[in-house]
């Protein structure tokens, strides 16, 4: 081999442990960067007829397992939207109150039981009186309070669905033009692993939004699709999704009833997306809270009719009127009456009617029997209304022997496709209580499967970091073995930089 070609391959080589030594500090730089994959610095040997010409240094891979990484954009997606209902049942569990503080409405309404016991001993005390009037106002704000509690958060997932589908346009617009440079570097030839590893970082970020698919194609493009096989639109120039901003009242539903669509192009495709923040914020508005709501009206709607139909008008919207039941849908006519059952107008004005009574019943063999309230300068002992409601209104009949009528569990909300995922038991106590536990077990079950699903998130990021992330010691053991290698081709370099200089001396 002649002088040229000893500096030539000394000069490749240094130039291509150049580029690896590049290649270790930008993986030791990204060390603690999520998602990253371990950039690997490719060459290739330089022979002719048997004889090594030095190297060739080639564009920059990346550690990659495709498998991995998908399922961990699934469980992304997963842990995220969970999270995003965890958050929100947390508030509900707050607004539902403990037993053990007695803030729940069960116990309001045994505290509005207790009230009417304490009354039937003395109905003529006036304090009773108020005690029963102020246990029933606990017990309605009580309800309001729940009530305006799944509004809110209803109002919030909608809010967090308009903002989420802006971020995820940002995102696949940012992923789209991150696409466009692979595919043109990739065309000449060039490394574009840097370039991969930030798309993967903004489709790490996409997973927290919705559940996505993500397949890699040979020019350097990337297919993105929900579970459903909706083809996520990246490329400049194409349709973005849409989600019109709304304030939500009780009757609004989807679809088709005030709660707005996900568009993609003018089409809806809201059934079409799952997992991540915005699939868990349209479970939320369209069938977690709304059942709550619906759940929670027809407990407000039973306590009222029931105590009214006793002939105690207790309860009652603002203008004094009971809500009747029996529509179509069955809960036509009361559909957010939780949220503003009070005390009647009238019973405040006048609190003697919790032991008068305050409505004539002409009596039914299907329902309560004949009533007639205490009249003006009636007997003050009068206790017909308090054991009525004791042991009609607040028990399991309408009158002896004539059960009280059914608590509707389907059909419910405001287009009637609602059920709540109980049988519905015959006293109101009962309701309460069965109501207020089948809720928290949604929430316990909400809670329990993040802290699983997070586990597992975690066992596999840390699979894929162990296979494709950067470990700081294989790189620092690299770099020395590139300094090593750096230092004999320098060697080499010199050495024939002086051989020249002593060949030119001697011509001279």
């Amino acid at each position: 081999m002649n002088l040229n070609g000893a500096l030539s391959i000394a000069s490749g080589g240094l130039a291509n442990i150049t580029r690896q030594l590049n290649v270790v500090s930008q993986n030791v730089a990204n060390a603690g960067t999520p998602g990253y994959a371990r950039e690997l610095a490719q060459q290739q040997s330089i022979t002719a007829d048997g004889i090594g010409m030095g190297v060739r240094t080639l564009a920059t891979t990346r550690a990659t397992d495709e498998l991995l990484s998908g399922e961990i954009l699934h469980q992304n997606a997963t842990v995220a939207g969970l999270t995003t209902r965890q958050n929100a049942m947390s508030a509900i569990d707050a607004a539902s109150g403990t037993p053990a503080t007695g803030d729940g409405i069960a116990a309001r309404l045994g505290a509005l039981r207790d009230a009417f016991s304490s009354l039937l001993t003395s109905p003529d005390n006036q304090a009773a009186q108020r005690q029963v009037v102020g246990a029933a106002q606990t017990l309605a704000t009580g309800i309001n309070r729940l009530s305006d509690t799944y509004a809110t958060q209803r109002q919030n997932a909608q809010d967090a669905i308009s903002g989420d589908i802006a971020t995820l346009n940002a995102t696949l617009s940012g992923i789209g033009a991150l696409s466009d440079r692979i595919i043109k570097l990739r065309g000449t030839g060039s490394s574009t692993a840097d370039l991969e590893n930030q798309r993967d970082a903004a489709v790490t970020g996409l997973s927290q939004l919705i559940d996505v698919k993500s397949l890699a194609q040979p020019n350097g493009a990337l297919i993105l699709l929900t579970p459903s096989g909706l083809s996520l639109p990246t490329g400049a120039g194409q349709a973005r999704f849409a989600a019109a901003d709304a304030v939500l009242t009780p009757t609004a539903f989807y679809p088709g009833g005030g709660a707005p669509a996900v568009t993609l192009a003018g089409i809806d495709v809201t059934r079409q997306i799952s997992g991540g923040r915005i699939g868990a914020n349209l479970q939320l508005r369209d069938g977690v809270l709304p059942t709550f709501q619906a759940e929670l009206d027809e407990f407000a709607q039973n306590l009222a009719s029931r105590l009214d139909a006793q002939g105690l008008r207790l309860f009652s919207d603002p203008a004094g009127l009971v809500p009747a039941g029996g529509g179509v849908p069955v809960q036509t006519g009361y559909v957010g009456f939780a949220g503003i059952i009070g005390v009647n107008p009238a019973v405040l004005a006048n609190t003697a009617q919790v032991r008068d009574g305050t409505t004539v019943i002409a009596g039914s063999p299907f329902g309560a029997s004949a009533f007639t309230p205490n009249p003006a300068g009636g007997p003050a002992g009068f206790t017909t209304a308090i054991t009525r409601v004791l042991d009609y209104a607040l028990g399991a009949e309408a009158q002896a022997g004539v059960a009280q009528p059914g608590s509707a569990t389907a059909g419910l909300g405001p287009a009637g496709t609602l059920a709540a995922p109980y049988a519905a038991p015959a006293t109101l106590a009962g309701l309460a209580a069965t109501l207020t536990a089948a809720q928290a077990q949604v929430s316990g079950a909400v809670t329990q499967q993040a802290a699983t699903e997070t586990t597992v998130q975690t066992m596999l990021t840390g699979k894929l970091s162990a296979e494709t992330g950067v470990s700081v010691d294989t790189e620092m053991a690299s770099m020395i073995t590139l300094q090593s290698a750096y230092g004999a081709n320098a060697k080499v370099v010199a050495a024939t930089q002086t051989m020249w200089d002593q060949l030119l001396a001697s011509v001279k």
